[in-house]
C-alpha cells in the first residue's frame, strides 16, 4: 500500500511550510539541502513539527489546501495537540462573535 504524507515544517524564520510527498524521509532530506522548495531554501534549518499519514492522495491533498489556509495560531494548536484552542481558532467570528469586542 502506498502512503501519502502532510506534512508542516518550522523554518529558520519561525514560519511554518505545509507540503505533501509521498515519501516523508526523502522530502525531508530534499528540504534540509535546499532543493525541494524555493521559500524553505532561504529558511534553513526547517524542522518537522507535524506529519499525518494518509493512503488516499485525494484525502492529502485536501488536508494540504486546508491547513494552508489556517492561521498560525490554529497550526500551532494542531502541532501542540491542544484540541480546544483548535476549535477556538476555528470560530467564525462573524457567527460568535469577537471576543475581543463582546467586553465593550
Amino acid at each position: 500500500m502506498k502512503f501519502y504524507f502532510v506534512y508542516i515544517l518550522l523554518c529558520a524564520d519561525k514560519s511554518y511550510y505545509t507540503g505533501i510527498t509521498n515519501n516523508l524521509e526523502y522530502r525531508l532530506i530534499q528540504h534540509q539541502n535546499g532543493l525541494a522548495s524555493a521559500y524553505t531554501a532561504k529558511r534553513l534549518p526547517i524542522r518537522l513539527e507535524w506529519h499525518l499519514q494518509c493512503t488516499d492522495p485525494k484525502d492529502a491533498i485536501a488536508i494540504e489546501k486546508q491547513l494552508k489556509g489556517w492561521s498560525r495560531k490554529k497550526k500551532q494548536a494542531l502541532i501542540e495537540g491542544k484540541w480546544e484552542d483548535l476549535v477556538k481558532f476555528s470560530k467564525n467570528y462573524s457567527e460568535y462573535g469577537n471576543p475581543k469586542l463582546d467586553n465593550l
